[in-house]
């Protein structure tokens, strides 16, 4: 009870958010992310250009158990609800890079469970909400670790009461917003802070002393504010390994100003000081036991006068463009005057593949293996000075991301960095391209997966490369799944692959009639081998077949989750312009009943057929006693048995099957379906389904062993034929004119008079009359033992004759001219008792 309570929370949810999106017509790589407390998959995101574009709606507030709510980049507009601060359990709420508007609610304080916050990207204004009273406010958050407020439409002060030594923060991002005011003291309170940015913002005022206690701060950003007053010297936090920095926008004279303390460039791995534009004067002096990492120093449009001369043998880039000793044609510093070329541009060294052509969309991996790639823009908040062209930290990156990925068992082949570009916001935007393995792309669970891992890591994002976020680009190579056509959304797989139809398309040689092996009232059955070798069938639906969006989707869920030896194996399915394909594992010997009406070639004597019962018997057994939940296959007929290279049965086709939810019950209430001959008469009367049904279906299919005749045959029921027949006074119960001659007819047929009795009363008219079916297999293993077999042998000894190889040269298909037979749904008037 507990789970489906979770699934409907689940199911609401997914309301909330989709009933009412609109769409805009533009690709959008969307991260959906839901988790429910308890629940062990709940994971749900759509990375794949889906376009939400509409409201968040205060209902998501009933969601009481969600752990993790994260809708980025998704088009939603309008105010963030209220009603979310009533969600006690919420750890993480990444809203990022939507276009939200308005105030940050209040009610957000009440998250006490809170970790991870992400309003990033959004069109947010007015204050930052602070306790005042009985109204909470976001100093309440003790547990977070990340405020991530950047690049919204914030106004006001920051307020000092928004820090206190409480709070355990690791990162403040706060930067390209309005702020204003001074940066408050009280930012010296936490203490845990590793990141702060303020920068892009209207700061002013002297930076407050209190900023010397942040000894943890790795990267502190505040450049473009109008801060006044004389730098601090930043030597004691002396964890600083990026000044990052303090820019001042060239108005109101409002500069910092003095001088550099010459202790600054000490700071150990120290690799880049920016401090251009500002009114920094006197003497410069690098010193002579600068840090050994420094590499950069940028102090154009400054006003120093005195310069000393760099000592040492360490190669560092000066800039002192727009100094006042850039005028002295005599100073030591005019080497040191050119304009800095522009960096708005860089590429990451290409890979070795230039010899490889390849197809339309494709790109050629590291590996040089053309193939359709994941694509996602990574943006970097805390990276504004790395050096570009630094291809280390593009290896450590690759290397990490790979890990994650491997660790995850996902089927990537490489990875490319690439376009690492320094955008307007000041974050770093890197691309990343993921190439698949075995195959040209990545299937739509993959791509779900993928997301996934990168998804998780900026929740805890490695401390090397700082806070960070993602944007997926639409990956239109995976099939997509019709929601109209296929009856909702999307099959939830266990082990299937969805497929492109042009991929399938090669693998058939076009549906070449050559490789067709079987059609039907569904469509035809082509014959394929994949890249890898492996053979496989598919079956292909007519534009026109009766078989619906929802027993497609049925079957696929089915048969993907069901693993059994006498079941047949899912491979995957296309859903693909407009097309509905399964591709199974390729069985040779075709249909029992092909073997039964000779069409294969193949002739089956009493214990081949034993053999065929038994397995067929068993892969019922699985699905009726050991699925979870349990499956009634609904459309049990020899059709739907197929045979092996050593004539073992696999129970087939799964469109009708119907699961049974509620184990208090004894039975599923649904519409009547199946084939005509082999429908539980019960059933129809009632619509009552039971395993039961299956176990008649089965009773007709015992009998059609024996006689080879169809269930309804010229008018005739095979079930009354046998019974006006069967006399149990006489040998083999007075059934040979009605037995099949192949059977061997004239031998020792040992069992077959239980095996008649068994099979009579799986067809009784009563349900509750029937066997279980595993009360069948006992009785065909027994019957198997009295006719000199093992039950649980792999071959099976034939009589001289009686089994046939295929024939040589024969014409005939494995797969019969009816396949598929008919199967559906049967209105009353349209069936006649028999």
């Amino acid at each position: 009870m507990g789970q489906m309570r979770h699934v409907l929370l689940l199911l609401a949810f997914i309301q909330i958010v989709v009933i009412a999106a609109e769409t805009d017509g533009r690709d959008r790589g969307c991260t959906f992310r839901l988790i429910v407390i308890n629940l062990t998959v709940y994971n749900l995101r759509m990375l794949t250009g889906t376009n939400l574009m509409g409201q968040l709606s205060g209902d998501i507030g009933s969601l009481t158990e969600l752990e993790t709510l994260s809708l980025t980049n998704c088009g939603l507009y309008g105010p963030i609800p209220g009603a979310i601060g009533s969600l006690q359990q919420l750890i993480f709420l990444d809203l990022n890079s939507n276009k939200f508007s308005g105030k940050i609610p209040n009610s957000i304080g009440n998250l006490s469970n809170l970790y991870y916050l992400d309003f990033t990207g959004n069109q947010l204004d007015g204050s930052i909400p602070v306790s005042v009273g009985t109204l909470p406010g976001l100093d309440m958050l003790h547990q977070a670790k990340h405020f991530h407020l950047g690049m919204n439409q914030l106004s006001g002060t920051i307020p000092p009461e928004l820090f206190n030594s409480d709070m355990s923060l690791i990162h403040v991002l706060l930067d390209n917003n309005k702020l204003t005011g001074s940066i408050p003291s009280t930012l010296g309170l936490v203490k845990s802070l590793e990141v702060v940015r303020l920068d892009r913002n209207s700061l002013s005022s002297p930076l407050p002393t209190t900023l010397l206690n942040l000894t943890n701060v790795l990267e502190l950003y505040l450049s473009n504010n109008l801060l006044t007053g004389p730098m601090l010297n930043l030597t004691a936090m002396n964890l600083l390994s990026y000044l990052l920095a303090f820019y001042v926008r060239m108005m109101e004279h409002t500069h910092l100003q003095g001088p550099i303390p010459v202790n600054l460039f000490s700071i150990p791995d120290l690799q880049k000081v920016v401090l251009s534009n500002n009114q920094l004067n006197g003497t410069l002096n690098i010193g002579t036991t600068y840090s050994n990492e420094l590499q950069y120093i940028d102090l154009q449009n400054n006003s120093f006068t005195i310069f000393q001369p760099i000592t040492g043998g360490q190669s560092i880039t000066l800039l002192l463009d727009g100094n006042p000793i850039c005028e002295n044609t005599n100073s030591v510093a005019r080497s040191y005057c050119t304009v800095a070329p522009s960096n708005s541009s860089y590429s990451t060294p290409p890979n070795n593949c230039s010899q490889v052509s390849c197809g339309s969309n494709q790109v050629a991996s590291p590996h040089c293996k053309c193939a359709y790639p994941y694509t996602v823009s990574i943006f970097f908040m805390t990276l504004s000075s790395l050096d570009l062209g630094n291809s280390s930290y593009y290896s450590a990156l690759e290397e990490l991301l790979i890990q994650k990925f491997q660790s995850s068992e996902l089927p990537v082949d490489s990875i490319s960095l690439s376009n690492p570009t320094m955008e307007s916001a000041g974050y770093l935007e890197l691309t990343l391209e993921v190439f698949p393995s075995g195959e040209d792309h990545f299937n739509q669970t993959a791509i779900s997966m993928l997301g996934s891992v990168l998804v998780n890591m900026t929740f805890d994002p490695p401390a090397a490369f700082g806070p960070f976020y993602i944007i997926s680009q639409p990956y239109p190579y995976a099939a997509n799944w019709d929601p109209v056509l296929g009856s909702g959304g999307a099959p939830q797989l266990k082990a299937a692959k969805q497929f492109f139809f042009e991929e399938l398309k090669k693998y058939t040689n076009s549906f070449s009639e050559a490789n067709a092996i079987g059609s039907g009232g569904y469509g035809k059955v082509y014959k394929g081998t994949l890249s890898s070798g492996q053979m496989i069938a598919i079956k292909r639906a007519r534009k026109d077949s009766t078989q619906g969006g929802l027993e497609f989707k049925t079957e696929i869920e089915l048969l993907s989750r069901v693993h059994h030896r006498n079941l047949v194996t899912l491979l995957g399915f296309c859903f693909d312009q407009g097309e509905q394909m399964l591709v199974y594992e390729y069985i040779p010997n075709g249909t029992l009943m092909d073997s039964l009406s000779g069409k294969s070639g193949i002739r089956l004597d009493w214990m081949r057929r034993l053999k065929v019962a038994i397995g067929a018997a068993r892969g019922l057994v699985y699905l009726h006693e050991d699925a979870n939940p349990p499956i009634i296959h609904r459309d049990i007929k020899s059709n739907n048995i197929l045979l092996d290279e050593s004539l073992n049965a696999k129970v087939a086709d799964f469109g009708l099957s119907k699961i049974k939810v509620d184990s208090k019950r004894s039975y599923v209430s649904t519409q009547v379906k199946g084939t005509l001959g082999y429908m539980d008469p019960e059933y129809y009367m009632t619509q009552q389904l039971t395993e039961k049904s299956d176990v008649y279906s089965f009773g007709v299919l015992m009998l059609e062993l024996i006689t080879a005749r169809k269930p309804i045959e010229r008018g005739k029921f095979i079930v009354r034929e046998v019974r006006n027949v069967m006399d149990k006074t006489k040998v083999l119960y007075n059934l040979q004119e009605i037995l099949d001659p192949a059977i061997g007819l004239g031998k020792t047929l040992e069992g077959l008079e239980k095996y008649a009795d068994l099979a009579m009363r799986c067809v009784e008219e009563a349900g509750a009359d029937r066997p279980t079916m595993g009360e069948v297999v006992k009785e065909i293993e027994d019957i198997m033992q009295l006719a000199g077999m093992n039950p649980n042998a792999e071959s099976v000894p034939t009589s001289s004759s009686t089994f046939d190889e295929v024939s040589k040269g024969s014409s005939h298909l494995p797969y019969s001219e009816d396949a598929f037979g008919y199967s559906g749904s049967f209105p009353p008037s349209t069936v006649k008792s028999k």
